[in-house]
């Protein structure tokens, strides 16, 4: 696999510590001289957060009930062929629940990843991490997830990733229509979040960086697996609107190459966004869980098929260990004093309704071999293989 060599903006205040919204609670990100957007995203401590059940090494793959689910990688469409993927079309209402792996695809993934020999490492750092770098593509009150056949049912979504995902993409048309903003080529998932506007103008302001880190946020890798193809999750709550002043948990913060504050020099007027120094920009981070139940690829409420583990292990009810994703995103915005709102909480303006979700739909060759390479081996990969910059 070739090398990916980047040097990245690190943050001055390396003991600050900024809150990240995260599915089932509250997780802190330590940042501890990991570099920030446009670059390395903290790691995170989350050996204390951990949903309910008992923490136990992650077992076998368990036996897990069917449903159709493509595992293999598809030929990016052509462009009339993803033009005609946009074009309305009458779409039917499906309803939001439990969605069952397809056991023989998800038992040929395992199978192919076990058989899967990790490439020499070289001189790659040793933070277990693989990622995608996307950049913004749509935007639609759309969610495919939540409100899945719905056009226009969910109030505005940023999307990322996969460019011909609406409310009736299924797991099936992420591999059919492949063009995607992101790198690697062969991560097929679309990634997305509510989007951010100017409270002043009303104008929207779309990210300028959404770097998708695949990771272990534990001290070991004991019992790794890959993601299955489908899955689909939401970190955040969209439903939580309260206020975000400095110092608060789940905000948006400031994050620079040179001295300041993460906080903000100032805050917006109802004190619920910070106001950066230059060279300073708005940024904001999700973390996803890190254990799956090996039999869902999706809940009612898009939470209770994943849980957080603990290094010790996953809970007992979401046995297996996967990579947890983690949303670092960047906005072309510094603040104001008439601040933001996002499209999940236009009337109270703060930034605790902020939330994401993840349709992930990878090749499951390159998927593999980069939790192989990547996760198992803790070691640091950028978007096509072995990061070389030692940190």
């Amino acid at each position: 696999m070739p090398s990916s060599v980047s040097r990245e903006p690190r943050h001055a205040r390396r003991r600050r510590v900024p809150v990240v919204a995260a599915a089932g609670g509250v997780v802190v990100v330590l940042l501890t001289g990991a570099a920030v957007w446009a670059g390395r995203a903290p790691q995170a401590d989350l050996a204390g957060v951990a949903q309910a059940g008992t923490a136990t090494p992650a077992p076998a793959v368990p036996a897990v009930p069917s449903a159709a689910v493509p595992s293999a990688a598809v030929s990016a469409a052509s462009p009339a062929a993803r033009k005609s993927s946009t074009t309305p079309k009458a779409q039917v209402a499906a309803k939001p629940g439990w969605i069952p792996v397809d056991r023989a695809a998800w038992n040929a993934q395992v199978a192919g990843y076990k058989a899967t020999k990790a490439d020499p490492p070289g001189d790659a750092g040793n933070l277990a991490e693989f990622r995608a770098d996307c950049t913004y593509s749509h935007r639609k009150p759309d969610d495919p997830i939540v409100a899945p056949g719905l056009p226009g049912a969910s109030h505005m979504h940023s999307f990322v990733g996969n460019r011909a995902v609406d409310a009736g993409t299924t797991a099936e048309d992420l591999m059919r229509f492949t063009a995607t903003t992101c790198k690697p080529k062969v991560d097929h998932s679309a990634y997305w979040v509510p989007t951010l506007y100017e409270a002043a103008t009303r104008k929207p302001v779309e990210t300028t960086g959404f770097r998708v880190y695949y990771r272990s946020i534990r001290d070991n890798s004991a019992g790794i697996l890959p993601i299955p193809n489908g899955l689909r999750m939401i970190a955040g709550d969209a439903k939580r609107k309260v206020p975000t002043p400095r110092g608060a948990q789940g905000q948006f913060y400031c994050a620079f190459y040179g001295p300041g504050d993460i906080d903000g020099y100032a805050r917006s007027d109802n004190g619920n966004w910070p106001i950066c120094g230059e060279p300073a920009s708005l940024h904001f981070m999700l973390q996803f869980p890190d254990c799956w139940d090996g039999k869902n690829l999706d809940s009612p409420n898009h939470k209770d098929h994943v849980a957080f583990g603990s290094n010790e292990g996953c809970p007992a009810a979401h046995p297996v260990r996967i990579p947890a994703l983690t949303f670092d995103i960047a906005y072309g915005a510094k603040g104001s004093k008439a601040g933001y709102y996002l499209s999940s909480d236009p009337a109270g303006k703060s930034a605790s309704s902020m939330h994401g979700d993840a349709f992930l739909m990878w090749d499951t060759g390159a998927m593999n071999q980069r939790v192989r390479n990547c996760i198992a081996q803790r070691r640091t990969c950028g978007n096509d293989g072995y990061d070389k910059f030692s940190f």
